[in-house]
Formats: structure tokens, C-alpha cells, sequence
């Protein structure tokens, strides 16, 4: 019923099927009137499910139900207009199982979509939203988080600008005038401006037409926020780009905004500390500006040293809200990568979330601690295990409030944290997190129905388990193997295939690569593998990857699986000498199907070996680090 509301159109078909499919490669197809999943995506089983299950298959039909309008009533013109049908079914689903589910905080974490769009359009190998498509080969690289994540963001970003009622009655006028027909990307744009008077195409052609975003540069002088753009790139350059970028910013408070629309390279924004809500007595020394209000803008923000500051505090007093709180540290993440910041700086702002107890806001700080860690394994080996333990404490508080076993009456958002929580300690090395794993999984071994390991903590518990196999001692793994070939459920399948390479026994990672291989694992699965591999089986990985290549490419000749391998091998090294040697290795075999996905790995390997080389010269990151483990300790 939302959507019949929402859309302000009637579903047009006599009914609607839904059917998960044993054997399918994608996550779903929304078919007009018969929409296919992959078990996962569509099947929860409340005994066998954990929440995240059960939120993504929420989202994954809430998409394939939206495009029974956007994208099957009104179908794009043609490939190039791709971003219509993807780009709202994303935006749209979130809104819906805001609606339905509103204790999830849904629509907070659609900014993990965001996150995913700005990641990989800051890098020269991204495209825009709207590309032309000369060829059918063309056509799968373009299903990527541009086409979803940066399409549903940007106009989460439009319907902020315009409004929220009115941007729906828009959109129900364009439903109705191209139903079943076809429309472009300008067609939308038409009736937005009719229905609204506002200069839609020209405010959004910057934002379709062109790849890349801005970061936003704010700097405090006196009584005036100077602002400057440029494009943001994750390897430190400044790209060409130029947008009309939809500006908020509030000071102090939520109570007074200001918006506005930034169309050159440069503006400014006067500051009234006397007007701003602040305590008596607050001046600009001690009172915090937010740009980007709850993160609407689909762009980055570099703050100054004193706004910088002001914001640390407010994240400590606890005066930001979850969307802020989320895109401070999200900026400050890709900032460092793109060596626009130190590490020293990331490791102070993220001090400033100890005390955090949000599901939202810890999925992002606990996506950045283990991008740290991983990095400092190989930029700062003498220190790195100093840095895990940084991290560590950070995470240990929330995860000890919330332990192992589930508590009557806690809400989803608990649920899902406690198992982010757990999975992220046992990546970084915690010792108690990992044997108590070990111990629960041997129980769940004898006893399949305990409560000691429901399904929203078996994934922690299985990688622990992995932490503790090797050639000599290689029960763990073998138990894991007999629970896979049990269970009839995709989901259990699923998590086992994810742990299983975790190991960092070089042997029993190339045993786990082959298992994949085989007939006991679905050809669409495989790539759940392949996301387990720890830094330890990379080479292992790659050297597999080389060897079974033939196999590989014939397996899957034209299937976006094939960049996940690509992917999923390439994006774990960190050096130009590797990212030369994958080169020569692809520069007979090069495949338009994977084309981009390994442009786009072997960028992020170049990018994080220049982020390497700016770690090491840092002269206060040891110091830095040992200071704040002191503060610490849990």
C-alpha cells in the first residue's frame, strides 16, 4: 500500500508472485508481475535468520517492488537512463521500510549507501551517473553503486533541496505522465521544474552529467565561513569538476539553518554566534558549525583546524545528530586516504566516539577501524599492533555492554550491533572474544538448537573458530565443513563460506578456495568466499586466482561474479609493484566484462600504497597512539 500511495498510481496487474530461485546470480529481477529473488534476498526464517537477514530482505523487495513503477510502468529510454530505474528503487525502498519498520532507523542508515557511492566515485576510474552505452557488453559494468548508491543519493539530495511533499507530488506527476511509455533523465527533470518552478535540470546536470563530487572546504575567518569546492579524488589529486551544490550549515544548533545554493568555486556564509542558540557566553572559539546537515549532500566536507575541533567536542557532548555524528567520521576516513589529513587526526576524531552506543553510527566507525587496521599492517609494522589495540578498546565497551546471549525486549538495532560488535573484535585479534567463540561454537556443535549461538552471532563465532585452524590442527575447519553440507538453508551456507578463507593457515585458505569450486557450491555463492580472505591469504589468493583463471573466466564469461573475483583478489595489495604485476598478468586476457572492476581495484591498490607512504612519514603517530591508549584502557 505505500507505494500505491506514495506514486499516487494503482498497482495496473491483476496480481503480483514472488518466487526465490535455488540458482540465480543476481540479488532479484523485478519481472512485471513475477519477481525473482535468490533465496537470501527473499526467505527469513525467524529461528534460522539473523536480523540483518531479515532487514535486507525488508530492503531487497521494498526495491524490486518499486520498480513495478519505476522502471516497469515507466521504463528508462534506453542504457544510458539506467540510474532511473536503479537509482529510485534504491531511494525509494528506504523510504518505505522507513514506513513499515520506523524502530529500524532505516532511513539513518541509508548512509551506508551513500558511503558506498562516495567511495567509489571518488576514484578517476568512475564514470557518471548517466553513460552512454554503445554496446551490450557495456551494459552489466554500469550496475554499480553509481547507477544505485550515488543515483539514490543524489536525489535524496534533490528532495531535500525541493522539499519533501513537494518532490512526491512531482513524482507522481511523472508516473502518470509516462506510464507505460519511456522517459529520459531530461523527461524527469521537465515535470520536476513544472511542478515545483525551481531550476531542477540545471542544479542536477552537474550532478548526472560529470563523475566525481566536490569536497567542500570551510574555514572559520572572523564572523564568515569561507567555502570552496573542488573535485575530491581518493588518490590526492583535484580533478576538473565544478558542481551546484546544495549548501546547508547550522551552528551550534539544528534550530537555526541556513541553505543555499554554492554555484561558483568560492562563497562565504556569515556566522551570527550571538543568534545561533548557543549558551551564554559561547563564542566561535568554543561553539561548533556543521556543514551538510544529516549528511543530504552528496559531497565531503575538509573543516579547518578550529572548526575541526568544535566538532570533536560536539561529538563527545553528544550534541550532533546520528547523521552528523556517521558523516564526520565517514569525511575524516577518506580525507586520511586521500592523504588531505594524517591518521593522527582520523585517531583523535575517533576517540571522540568511545562512548557511542548507536547501531548507525558504530557500523561506520567500525568500517573505519578496520580500514585503519588493515592499512597499518603494512604501513607501520612496528606500531600496528599498538593501533589493533586502539581500535580494540574502542569497540570493547559497547560490545561488553551488549555480550554474547540476546536480552528480552532489546530492539533489532541491538540485535544487529552486538553481531557487527563481535565480528569486527574477532577480525582484529581480541583473545577473549575469540576463545568465547570457540567455546559457543563447540556447544552449537553438539547441540544445533542451543541458545548460546543464535544465528546473529554464528558468523562471529565461525571466524573465531577459523582464528584457531591450521594444517596441523584442522578440526575447526572440518566441523564447519560437515554444518555446510547439512544444512539445507542459504544463509547458514552463506556465513560458512564467508569464514572459511578467513584462516590464516596458507594451506587451508587455498583448500577453502578450491572447495568453492566444486558442485557443493552454487556458482552464484562463490564470491562469499572470496570476501573472507584475510590479509594473511592474499597472496594465496592471487596466486589461485592466476592459476584457476581459465576456469574462472569460462565459468563466468559476462556475469558481474567475475568482478568480484577480480575485485575481491586484486583491491587487498597495497604496493605499485603488485598493481604492476596484476597488470602484465591481465594485459592478454582483458575482458570488457571485468574491464572497469580491474581499473577501478588497481586504482585503490596505487591509492593505498601513497597512503602507506604518507603514514610513515607522520612524525607524532606513535606518540599520538600510545598517548590515547593510555587515556583508554577498558
Amino acid at each position: 500500500m505505500f507505494f500505491l500511495s506514495y506514486f499516487a498510481t494503482p498497482y495496473p496487474l491483476p496480481k503480483l508472485d514472488m518466487v526465490a530461485i535455488p540458482d540465480f546470480a543476481a540479488g532479484a529481477m523485478e519481472n512485471y508481475g513475477l519477481v525473482t529473488y535468490r533465496e537470501t534476498a527473499l526467505l527469513y526464517d525467524e529461528l534460522l535468520s539473523s536480523a540483518s537477514n531479515k532487514q535486507q530482505v525488508a530492503i531487497t523487495v521494498a526495491h524490486e517492488l518499486a520498480h513495478q513503477w519505476f522502471g516497469n510502468l515507466v521504463t528508462m529510454e534506453w542504457w544510458t537512463h539506467l540510474w532511473l530505474n536503479e537509482g529510485f528503487a534504491s531511494w525509494v525502498s528506504y523510504l518505505a521500510v522507513e514506513a513499515l519498520f520506523p524502530e529500524w532507523n532505516n532511513w539513518t542508515q541509508f548512509l551506508d549507501e551513500t558511503t558506498s557511492g562516495l567511495r567509489l566515485d571518488a576514484l578517476a576510474e568512475s564514470h557518471p551517473i548517466e553513460v552512454e552505452i554503445n554496446h551490450a557488453c557495456e551494459i552489466d559494468a554500469i550496475f554499480d553503486s553509481i547507477s544505485y548508491d550515488k543515483g539514490a543519493s543524489v536525489i535524496r539530495m534533490l528532495q531535500s533541496y525541493l522539499g519533501a511533499e513537494r518532490f512526491q507530488k512531482a513524482l507522481a506527476s511523472y508516473i502518470k505522465k509516462y506510464a507505460y511509455s519511456n522517459a529520459k533523465t531530461e523527461d524527469l527533470w521537465a515535470v520536476l521544474e513544472e511542478e515545483t518552478g525551481e531550476p531542477v535540470k540545471d542544479l542536477m546536470i552537474t550532478w548526472t552529467k560529470q563523475q566525481g563530487y566536490p569536497v567542500i572546504y570551510a574555514k572559520l575567518d572572523g564572523h564568515d565561513l569561507l567555502l570552496e569546492q573542488t573535485q575530491f579524488l581518493s588518490d590526492g589529486s583535484s580533478g576538473p569538476g565544478s558542481w551546484i551544490v546544495p549548501i546547508t550549515s547550522c551552528c551550534n544548533s539544528y534550530n537555526a539553518q541556513k541553505k543555499f545554493l554554492l554555484q561558483g568555486k568560492t562563497d562565504k556564509v556569515h556566522i551570527d554566534f550571538t543568534t545561533s542558540q548557543s549558551a551564554e557566553g559561547e563564542n566561535a572559539q568554543n561553539c561548533w558549525i556543521k556543514l551538510n546537515i544529516d549528511q543530504t549532500g552528496f559531497y565531503r566536507v575538509k573543516y579547518d583546524d578550529e572548526l575541526a575541533a568544535g566538532l570533536e567536542k560536539a561529538i563527545k557532548t553528544k550534541k550532533l545528530s546520528l547523521m552528523d555524528k556517521i558523516g564526520i567520521v565517514d569525511d575524516s576516513y577518506a580525507l586520511s586516504v586521500a592523504r588531505k589529513q594524517t591518521l593522527t587526526s582520523l585517531l583523535r576524531l575517533l576517540n571522540a566516539y568511545r562512548y557511542e552506543s548507536d547501531f548507525t553510527v558504530l557500523s561506520h566507525v567500525t568500517s573505519v577501524c578496520l580500514g585503519i587496521d588493515k592499512i597499518s599492517v603494512d604501513a607501520t609494522p612496528e606500531l600496528c599492533r599498538y593501533i589493533k589495540q586502539l581500535l580494540i578498546n574502542l569497540l570493547l565497551l559497547p560490545a561488553k555492554t551488549l555480550g554474547w546471549d540476546p536480552k528480552d525486549g532489546e530492539s533489532h538495532l541491538d540485535v544487529m550491533l552486538r553481531s557487527l560488535l563481535l565480528i569486527a573484535l574477532v577480525k582484529l585479534g581480541h583473545d577473549e572474544t575469540i576463545n568465547e567463540g570457540v567455546r559457543r561454537f563447540h556447544i552449537f556443535l553438539k547441540d544445533r538448537k542451543t541458545n548460546l549461538l543464535p544465528p546473529d552471532t554464528r558468523k562471529a563465532a565461525y571466524l573465531a573458530l577459523m582464528q584457531t585452524v591450521s594444517t596441523s590442527s584442522r578440526a575447526g575447519y572440518d566441523a564447519l565443513m560437515k554444518i555446510y553440507r547439512e544444512t539445507a538453508e542459504a544463509q547458514e551456507k552463506s556465513r560458512i563460506l564467508g569464514s572459511l578463507s578467513s584462516c590464516v593457515d596458507k594451506d587451508i585458505v587455498l583448500e577453502a578456495l578450491n572447495f568453492m569450486l566444486t558442485d557443493e557450491v552454487r556458482n552464484q555463492d562463490a564470491f562469499y568466499a572470496l570476501g573472507g580472505i584475510s590479509l594473511e591469504g592474499r597472496e594465496v589468493a592471487w596466486a589461485w586466482l592466476k592459476e584457476n583463471w581459465d576456469y574462472v573466466s569460462k565459468t563466468w564469461p559476462s556475469s558481474s561474479l567475475i568482478s568480484d573475483f577480480v575485485k575481491s583478489t586484486v583491491s587487498r595489495f597495497t604496493t605499485e609493484e603488485k598493481a604492476a604485476e596484476v597488470s602484465e598478468f591481465f594485459a592478454g586476457r582483458m575482458k570488457p566484462s571485468f574491464e572497469r572492476a580491474l581499473k577501478q581495484s588497481l586504482e585503490r591498490v596505487r591509492i593505498s600504497a601513497r597512503w602507506i607512504e604518507s603514514i610513515r612519514s607522520e612524525p607524532n603517530l606513535a606518540q599520538t597512539v600510545h598517548e590515547l591508549l593510555q587515556q583508554h584502557q577498558v
